[in-house]
């Protein structure tokens, strides 16, 4: 049975090959018209730049065929992975598979409809060549529709940027370059796909920028639209949290919960001072249903951090994952100064 073929369950860690440079990641679904030009247009790049590489399809449960495709095109080239998911989960799984079975020192994402512009990729690595961990592209001149794509873009562009801090024109490009020892630990879930910068940001990743070619849909149709804007929101905030409390979690619910049970015994004492010293009646308050509401929230919130603070602990115990990274370790060997990179 091929290695390409077997469930990801039952296969090993892939570990990074020295003599392959980048591993191309794509993900694929109902993209059967596009899929023999954009691999022939990616394979045609690198060979000309003389990069060693690898081109990995991982298919998310197409029905248009892509998958049979993909599976008899991986039997005739040697270059070509298919990694064949049971069912439809999404660009995020899809990229997160890709990236478990990639090899090679460096890894560049695009997309598989072709709006994408392979030749942009020894750009990308060359840019990452000079130092950073993460290029990301951006597309200058995007080939869209400008009601349900661009102008939705630049604001969720806008407000991402202003919530995680790092200033992208463009996160939704998927066309982006990575330093292998990134993504090798870093674990994708719901739709966090598009937010890969701000996730390397908290590990410390030195992040850059460039301008990629986009061209217009050739073929089949769009899998966005604005139905998506829940999702992309409620990501965010999650962005959010794990960029300012995840190592502190008691601190956002212990605060908030610390200023609700105050007041409420506040609301409290002044309804039992009422009560005592004017001899006034409480019972049919409003006031006194808001302070005993605010006092068990505040509890709630407080048991709430507790229980996240005893989870973050476990989370990071249990996978023997530190709550820092190190860049560089350097140390005096035989009267030399010696610089290594750990991470």
């Amino acid at each position: 049975m091929s290695a390409s073929l077997l469930p990801e369950e039952s296969r090993s860690t892939v570990l990074v090959s020295p003599e392959l440079e980048v591993s191309v990641v794509v993900p694929v679904y109902n993209e059967i018209e596009s899929i023999p030009r954009l691999i022939e247009a990616i394979a045609t790049t690198l060979q000309q730049h003389h990069i060693a590489y690898e081109i990995i399809c991982v298919d998310d449960g197409s029905k248009d065929g892509s998958s049979e495709l993909l599976r008899q095109m991986a039997r005739t080239r040697t270059d070509l992975r298919a990694v064949l998911l049971r069912r439809n989960y999404g660009q995020t799984p899809a990229m997160a598979a890709g990236f478990k079975y990639a090899q090679g020192q460096a890894v560049v994402t695009l997309d598989g409809d072709l709006q994408n512009d392979p030749t942009d990729i020894p750009r990308l690595l060359a840019k990452l060549d000079e130092g950073y961990d993460l290029v990301s592209g951006w597309r200058k001149r995007r080939q869209d529709a400008m009601l349900t794509r661009l102008i939705p873009s630049k604001i969720a562009n806008w407000l991402i940027a202003k919530v995680t801090g790092v200033n992208l024109h463009d996160y939704g490009c998927s066309l982006k370059a990575y330093r292998s020892e990134l993504i090798m630990d870093m674990n994708l879930y719901g739709e966090l796909h598009r937010f890969i910068p701000a996730l390397a940001f908290i590990e410390g990743a030195r992040i850059a920028e460039i301008p990629v070619q986009h061209h217009a849909r050739q073929f089949g149709q769009s899998k966005y639209g604005l139905g998506r804007t829940f999702r992309v929101l409620m990501d965010l905030f999650t962005i959010y949290f794990m960029k300012r409390f995840l190592t502190r979690p008691m601190h956002v619910f212990g605060l908030f919960g610390l200023i609700s049970m105050l007041i409420g015994v506040g609301l409290g004492a002044y309804l039992t001072f009422v009560k005592l010293a004017f001899g006034e009646s409480i019972g049919d308050r409003p006031l006194l249903i808001l302070a005993v509401v605010l006092f068990l929230t505040g509890v709630q919130l407080f048991s709430f951090g507790l229980i996240a603070e005893l989870m973050m602990r476990t989370y990071h115990e249990s996978q023997n994952r530190p709550i820092y990274r190190v860049r560089e370790v350097v140390e005096a060997i035989k009267n030399r100064s010696d610089s290594r990179t750990v991470d």
